[in-house]
């Protein structure tokens, strides 16, 4: 299962809205054949390596994710299996989706096929956790990155924050933008920085995320570099300005309305649609403090990704998060680290909220 995902692995940044899975038939303690999920609309991994052999019948198939067993843009995979004698699989964790969720294993086990479930669910799990919460929450998975200093700085008075972290911290984040859905940030990231919102410097295939602002009064230039090239970018916002809407549509913006709450449109409206309209799993928020502190105070986020350069701005500098003043230390957002990772000179820090 071990082998499984790692290959499963390999389909992180190509296979959106579907799930990350691999599968590898093995029969007599020798591998027969083995594949990933690459893309969706695509053939799913079972069915890979199914036809990867022709010694399928009486050996164990290993897969990652429950075989689907309803006809899509793909035949049922349990029905595969089946067709092809397998006579054991072993599933890392249940499918979520409610079209499948259940009735793969017993689609499997009522043509005789022995099942096993559970081994290294969690590993599974962890791999698909945007497309778990999505099935599970309507709600995509929620990545907050930040680079800052060692006082908790993301930028000079002034702005200035290029370049705060280190070449390969920023090679890293490139990384977590190709793997994700959804690229998001403010109007106020707009206005200062303009920046595009794009996978770069990156080695391999991915499918480009679609870029998302969230901006309440349409503020949004015609100009900026986020509304041009070949990617997708929605413009979420509580303004009904029909002027304003015409003008960044022709510049290639869809705009999406949504409800405003302090001001900017509410994070937990803007997730609920992302799913509805673009079947999200993975958001990653790259915004200022302002943004940043909304989310975490709303709770629509699941995971901070912090880039810690060793150097200080200063208390006037720009803070990382605006948050309200807290009462007592237990009042505070507690994290749990699930990751340490040094990067150039920088540490990569990522944490979760510790929840009850």
């Amino acid at each position: 299962m071990a082998r499984v995902l790692r290959l499963a692995e390999r389909g992180r940044c190509t296979t959106d809205p579907n799930p990350r899975v691999a599968c590898v038939l093995a029969k007599d303690q020798q591998i027969l054949a083995e594949a990933w999920h690459v893309r969706a609309g695509q053939a799913h991994a079972e069915t890979l390596a199914l036809a990867a052999t022709d010694q399928a019948a009486g050996s164990t198939c290993y897969v990652s994710l429950e075989p689907c067993s309803h006809h899509g843009h793909t035949p049922p995979c349990a029905e595969a299996l089946i067709e092809a004698g397998v006579r054991r699989v072993v599933i890392a964790g249940a499918d979520p989706d409610p079209r499948v969720s259940g009735r793969g294993v017993q689609a499997l086990r009522a043509a005789g096929v022995d099942v096993a479930s559970g081994l290294m669910a969690a590993q599974a799990a962890e791999l698909n956790r945007g497309f778990i919460k999505r099935m599970e929450q309507g709600l995509p998975w929620v990545r907050l990155k930040l680079a800052l200093s060692l006082d908790g700085r993301i930028a000079l008075a002034n702005g200035r924050s290029q370049w705060l972290s280190s070449p390969q911290s920023r090679q890293d984040a490139h990384s977590l933008r190709a793997a994700s859905s959804v690229i998001m940030t403010g109007i106020g990231t707009v206005l200062t920085d303009d920046p595009r919102l794009t996978v770069r410097d990156f080695d391999g295939p991915f499918i480009p995320p679609l870029r998302v602002v969230l901006d309440s009064r349409l503020r949004t230039p015609p100009t900026a570099r986020l509304l041009h090239g070949p990617e997708r970018t929605l413009i979420f916002t509580g303004s009904s300005d029909a002027e304003k809407i015409h003008t960044l549509e022709t510049a290639g913006a869809e705009i999406v309305q949504v409800p405003v709450h302090n001001g900017r449109p509410e994070p937990g409206a803007v997730l609920r649609g992302l799913v509805a309209r673009e079947q999200s799993n993975e958001v990653l928020l790259e915004a200022g403090g302002t943004l940043s502190g909304a989310f975490i105070q709303s709770g629509c986020w699941d995971e901070l990704v912090f880039y810690l350069s060793p150097m200080l701005l200063g208390d006037r500098a720009q803070a990382a998060m605006l948050l309200p003043e807290y009462a007592g230390l237990a009042d505070c957002p507690q994290l749990v680290i699930t990751g340490l990772r040094q990067l150039g000179d920088d540490v990569r820090i990522t944490a979760r909220p510790r929840r009850a």
